[in-house]
């Protein structure tokens, strides 16, 4: 499921960049970037507790190390990249 939500957010994010670089109104796509981010968060949440209550330690001790570097990363990489229309907006009205 987390995979299925990952992919949503990822072509969210390039609508919204997209939208935006033709001009067209892209906050919906920003909004929609960031809550199947949230939502990619939470169910990789729930697999790892899926993982706690089955008392899979192996599955936690060789997952969750690295997964959670790359959730930090990958969540400030959307983070910005769905911001990042309303920033260079702001830039250009100064």
């Amino acid at each position: 499921m987390w995979i299925l939500l990952g992919i949503i957010a990822i072509v969210a994010t390039f609508i919204n960049l997209y939208r935006y670089k033709t001009g067209k109104d892209y906050k919906l796509a920003m909004a929609m970037g960031l809550s199947f981010t949230a939502l990619t968060l939470c169910a990789e949440y729930s697999l790892v507790s899926n993982w706690v209550k089955s008392e899979d330690w192996p599955a936690l001790l060789d997952v969750v190390p690295t997964m959670e570097k790359a959730l930090w990363f990958l969540t400030i990489v959307s983070i910005v990249l769905n911001i990042a229309p309303i920033l260079l907006e702001l830039k250009n009205k100064k």
